[in-house]
C-alpha cells in the first residue's frame, strides 16, 4: 500500500461539519509530504469579463488531473474557486510536478489563461513555523472532502505568488488527463434571498482558539438556514439543454483532438441525461433522478483550508448576523473577511463514473463568488 493510502485512508471521517472547528479532529501530514498549490493570475479580471465558469473549470482541473494520474487513489485536496491545493506523499512528488505542469500548459493553450503552480515541501512549511493538518469530512455516504488547518496552505500560496517553488509549464502539447471534469448542471437560483459567498482568513497574530471560535459562530448561524444553507435543492440541481458548460467540457475532454467532436459528444451525453431526468426513465440501471439527488448530497459548499469558505443560500437576516460577527472579529484583530453576493450558485463536477456514488462537485457563486470575496479581503488589507 502506498504511503498516500496508508496515511489518508486511515484518517477517521468526521460526520458533522461543526465538529471541524475542534483542533483534535486534525492530524499532521507525514514529514516528507509535498503540497501542490495553484491559482489563476488576474482571476478577478476574468470574472469581471464574465469568464467565471472558465475560472472554476481551470481551478478544478488541477484536482481532476491528479485524480486521474493517481488512478482513483484517495488524496487530500481542496477547491478554492480560482485554484486548488492538494497534498501527496514523497513517492508521488514527481507525479504531482508533472500533472501541475500539464495543467499549466493546458490552461494557456485552451483558454489563454495564466495558471501559476508550485510544489512545496512540507519541510519548508514547518521550517517557517507553519504546518499542514488534515481532517476528512464525510459530506455524504458516497463522498468526503479534506479539511486543512495549521496555516501551511496559506504560507505555501504566499510563497507561490512570490515566485518560489514554481512549477513550469509542460512542453507544448503535453496536456493532462481530465476525464470526468464537467459543468453540465444549470445554475441554482437562491431560494432564500441571495447566494452569499464568504471567505474568512485568520490574522497572523490571532491564536488558533480565537479563530476557531469565530468559525464556529458562523457555522452555527449557517446551520439555521434551510438545509444548512446548501445552494442545491434536495432533489439536486436542475438540468437544461444545451448546457452552458458544454464548450468548456469539450476543452477538457478533447485531449489534443477535435474540439468540434468533443463538443458534439458532450452535447449528446448531456441530452441523454437531460431526457432521463425529465422523464424519470432508467437506462441500463442508471437512474438519472437518483443521480441528481446524489450530486446535491455530495456537493462541497463549505470548507476549511486555513480559511473558512462557504457559499450559502442565505436570507437577509442571517447575512446581516454573519457580517456583524465577522466585522466585530475583524475589528478585534482576529480575522479578515470578504463577502460576495449573487442570485445563483454554480457547480463544477468531477465524475469518474456515473454508476458509483463517489463523484465530487464544487459549488461557487455564479458571479465568481470566492474570487470576488477574496478580492475584497485584499482591498481592505491594502
Amino acid at each position: 500500500m502506498s504511503e498516500t493510502n496508508g496515511f489518508y485512508d486511515a484518517l477517521p471521517r468526521v460526520g458533522a461539519f461543526d465538529q471541524l472547528t475542534e483542533t483534535t479532529r486534525y492530524t499532521a501530514l507525514p514529514s516528507d509530504w509535498v503540497i501542490g498549490t495553484s491559482d489563476i493570475v488576474d482571476s478577478t479580471g476574468l470574472v469581471a469579463a464574465g469568464q467565471y465558469k472558465t475560472v472554476n473549470m481551470v481551478g478544478a482541473a488541477v484536482i481532476s488531473a491528479v485524480m486521474n494520474a493517481l488512478e482513483g487513489r484517495a488524496f487530500p485536496f481542496v477547491f478554492g474557486g480560482d485554484g486548488a491545493n492538494f497534498a501527496l506523499s514523497a513517492g508521488d512528488a514527481d507525479v504531482a510536478r508533472d500533472v501541475l505542469g500539464r495543467v499549466v500548459r493546458w490552461a494557456e493553450e485552451e483558454f489563454g489563461i495564466e495558471l501559476r503552480a508550485a510544489l512545496v515541501p512540507l519541510s519548508a512549511i514547518r521550517a517557517a513555523g507553519a504546518d499542514v493538518l488534515v481532517a476528512r469530512y464525510q459530506a455524504s455516504e458516497g463522498a468526503d472532502y479534506a479539511m486543512f488547518g495549521g496555516r501551511g496552505l496559506a504560507w505555501a500560496e504566499a510563497r507561490m505568488k512570490a515566485g518560489d517553488f514554481g512549477v513550469q509549464a509542460a512542453p507544448a502539447g503535453q496536456v493532462p488527463d481530465l476525464t470526468g471534469l464537467s459543468c453540465r448542471w444549470s445554475h441554482m437560483p437562491s431560494r432564500n434571498g441571495t447566494i452569499l459567498s464568504l471567505v474568512v482568513s485568520p490574522r497572523p497574530e490571532a491564536t488558533l482558539g480565537q479563530v476557531m471560535q469565530v468559525y464556529d459562530r458562523i457555522i452555527t448561524l449557517a446551520q439555521r438556514l434551510e438545509r444548512g444553507g446548501h445552494p442545491a435543492p434536495a432533489e439536486g440541481p436542475g438540468s437544461d439543454w444545451p448546457p452552458k458548460g458544454a464548450g468548456l467540457e469539450a476543452h477538457a475532454a478533447r485531449q489534443g483532438g477535435s474540439l468540434f467532436k468533443a463538443r458534439l459528444k458532450a452535447l449528446f451525453e448531456s441530452f441523454v441525461a437531460w431526457l432521463l431526468i425529465r422523464t424519470g426513465i432508467t437506462l441500463g440501471g442508471f437512474d438519472a433522478r437518483r443521480y441528481a439527488r446524489i450530486v446535491g448530497e455530495n456537493a462541497d459548499f463549505r470548507k476549511l483550508d486555513d480559511s473558512l469558505k462557504m457559499t450559502l443560500d442565505c436570507d437577509a437576516a442571517t447575512q446581516t448576523e454573519i457580517e456583524h460577527i465577522l466585522s466585530e472579529a475583524e475589528a478585534q484583530g482576529v480575522i479578515r473577511f470578504g463577502t460576495s453576493t449573487q442570485d445563483e450558485a454554480m457547480m463544477t463536477c468531477i465524475v469518474p463514473s456515473i454508476l458509483t456514488d463517489d463523484h465530487v462537485h464544487f459549488i461557487d457563486g455564479a458571479a465568481g463568488g470566492y474570487t470576488m470575496a477574496a478580492r475584497r479581503i485584499k482591498a481592505t488589507s491594502a
